[in-house]
């Protein structure tokens, strides 16, 4: 009854609430936006949207419709991606989690000498923080996680072979208040400025914080990225993996100082489900190495 396009112009116009702002998306006039609506309306046999003076409001079947198409797009994108995976024969796949707090450059080496001992196997790589990792394992999301804490906050049948432990620096702004007081800096200085933290992408496990006195205020980001942005603009102060923190430290984008209380190293591992083998993912586990290759490539400076 419906089609792709139908289904995608019923959430877009959902999405923007307006006419005119979901043509100008999809590069049609609002008049033609408004009969496909009216049209679509008219095959379901109820209104969808509230037509107000100046947007449009989904009714409770519009509500339903909407959250209906959302599901039958996820449906039909995936099923068009499977067509192509059998059609190629890509039948298998394995999940990569990556801690934010590792390094990136041993990824495109990892994926390309992957893909020439697998031409038939699909690598999937998502990029998590904190117990995110944990909780992509626990999923199902991830077949095998690089940078998880070594404490293992969830129930189940974890290997796990040790990295090493991850340095932190505590880092500001050159221009920050705090950049020309004497070290140690205590709490009491360093709780009138906000915090740079990231987000924890857990979505079941209870999240962790990056580094938080009481009674200070957060700035939430999504990635170190983000933070060492933020952090350069004066915006915050926080602690950073060493290796992240010493290039913009010797471009004189950010100085380090020491705290009353330092942050101790974490230490870090790469671990996967006991359960769960195939040869792509040993040839994952053995390509790592071990614990000593793990540290220096993924952790070191």
């Amino acid at each position: 009854m419906f089609s792709y396009q139908d289904l995608s112009l019923i959430v877009c116009v959902a999405k923007h609430g307006s006419f005119s702002r979901a043509a100008k998306e999809l590069h049609k006039v609002p008049s033609a936006i408004s009969y496909s609506v009216k049209t679509i309306e008219q095959d379901v046999g109820t209104n969808l949207f509230k037509r107000l003076p100046r947007r449009v409001e989904p009714t409770s079947a519009g509500l339903y419709f909407i959250e209906q198409a959302q599901h039958l797009l996820e449906q039909m994108d995936d099923t068009r991606i499977q067509c192509q995976r059998l059609a190629n024969g890509w039948t298998q796949s394995v999940s990569l989690a990556l801690d934010n707090v590792v390094k990136q450059a041993p990824v495109n080496q990892l994926v390309r000498d992957f893909y020439q001992a697998f031409p038939d196997v699909e690598l999937s790589i998502s990029m998590e923080v904190f117990n995110g990792v944990w909780d992509a394992l626990q999923d199902g999301r991830a077949d095998i996680a690089i940078g998880a804490t070594a404490a293992i906050p969830v129930e189940g049948q974890f290997i796990n072979r040790p990295m090493g432990a991850l340095n932190w620096r505590f880092v500001m702004s050159p221009s920050h208040p705090l950049a020309s007081l004497h070290d140690p800096l205590d709490n009491e200085q360093l709780a009138h400025y906000p915090s740079i933290c990231l987000e924890d992408t857990s979505r079941n496990i209870v999240k962790r914080t990056t580094w938080l006195l009481d009674n200070q205020r957060r700035l939430v980001v999504p990635n170190w990225h983000a933070a060492s942005e933020c952090l350069i603009d004066g915006l915050g102060i926080g602690v950073m993996p060493e290796h992240m923190a010493v290039p913009l430290i010797d471009k004189g984008l950010l100085v380090s100082r020491t705290l009353a209380q330092p942050m101790p190293s974490s230490p870090c591992c790469l671990a996967w489900r006991r359960e769960q083998s195939s040869p792509a993912l040993e040839w994952i586990i053995s390509y790592l190495g071990d614990s000593e290759q793990l540290r220096r490539h993924w952790l070191e400076l």
